[in-house]
């Protein structure tokens, strides 16, 4: 929505998110005559009707439906504002995390939910994290398919699940083990650049439940279900790779 009201734009037909990680990225639309001026918000109209396998998400070899509430109708709504200046290019990204987006299906429905928390960024004000983990932590903490890094804003976050409460990560990303050498590896992309974060490694982000706290309360005393086994702080300079190793 810009100066002179709402624009449409044909957009790609089909993408793959789980494809999209790290720096990769997939051009959703490219729009060469757009009004110079400032702009308030965008929206992204998807296919994902209930019991329909229009968006659908994948585990091993089975398919489910994935819907978004409204989506069809109403859109996803981006409340981004940002500025076209004349005669220049302007370029976003706009990055979902399915970690905190994906929810289970409900004991009444069947279809996965996608509830995007979706953030909009700058590509000319972006930088990469970029780590390793090494092969004993992993090891010593009995770490698999769960492994992931957490990314918080500000220095010396108390990391926590993704749960609505308390500090929210900005965004994830998996761990990949290396089978050979048992080390593992990770890259955050597109990350705010002049900006201070907090990185923290967990072995249990399978555990993470974006609809709940996930206290353990019939321990005693209860305990998290994800927990965080390292942290360090960094900053983040644009157009650079920053290296966080565990």
């Amino acid at each position: 929505h810009g100066p002179s009201g709402t624009i449409s734009i044909d957009a790609a037909d089909k993408i793959n998110l789980m494809a999209l990680q790290g720096n990769n990225s997939e051009l959703l639309a490219s729009v060469t005559d757009l009004e110079a001026g400032n702009y308030q918000w965008m929206r992204l109209l998807v296919n994902a009707e209930e019991g329909v396998m229009d968006s659908y998400i994948e585990f091993d070899t089975e398919s489910f439906p994935l819907r978004i509430p409204s989506g069809a109708q109403n859109g996803l709504k981006l409340n981004r504002p940002f500025v076209i200046a004349a005669g220049s290019r302007t370029d976003f990204t706009i990055d979902f995390d399915l970690r905190k987006s994906v929810h289970k299906p409900s004991a009444q429905n069947a279809d996965y939910i996608l509830r995007p928390t979706l953030r909009v960024v700058n590509n000319l004000e972006v930088g990469t994290v970029i780590g390793t983990v090494a092969a004993d932590i992993l090891t010593n903490n009995n770490c698999a398919e769960g492994t992931a890094v957490y990314l918080f804003d500000g220095l010396a976050a108390v990391a926590d699940d993704i749960d609505g409460l308390d500090a929210e990560p900005v965004t994830t990303a998996n761990v990949t083990i290396d089978t050979n050498t048992g080390a593992g590896s990770y890259e955050i992309g597109f990350v705010e650049a002049d900006l201070d974060y907090t990185v923290a490694l967990t072995c249990t982000a399978d555990l993470d439940d974006p609809e709940v706290d996930n206290l353990n309360t019939t321990a005693t005393p209860p305990v998290e279900d994800v927990f965080f086994i390292d942290q360090q702080n960094i900053t983040v300079q644009a157009d650079t790779e920053t290296i966080a190793n565990f």
